[in-house]
């Protein structure tokens, strides 16, 4: 799925980091980002409570998404060129 996820990223003018499980430093990794997708069925709710703290610090927007599937990465990075455009 990584593979899939950059690739539609790429197709959506967007590059893709892909964060399957927590990692040391975490917060730092993600960088600053345009936008952080958590796929909430994939991701430890302690991954998930630490993307979103560190969006906040950062102002960064946050768009949750139940499914992980490559049409769903589709839908949100539409909706990200409304939230962010």
């Amino acid at each position: 799925m990584h593979d899939e996820y950059k690739t539609i990223g790429i197709e959506h003018g967007h590059r893709i980091k892909v964060f399957t499980q927590m990692t040391p430093r975490f917060e730092k990794s993600i960088g600053t980002p345009d936008a952080i997708v958590l796929f909430t069925s994939t991701v430890s709710h302690k991954m998930m409570h630490a993307a979103v703290k560190e969006a906040k610090k950062q102002r960064i927007p946050v768009i949750r998404c139940h499914t992980s599937s490559g049409n769903s990465l589709k839908e949100t990075l539409k909706q990200l060129k409304t939230v962010v455009c």
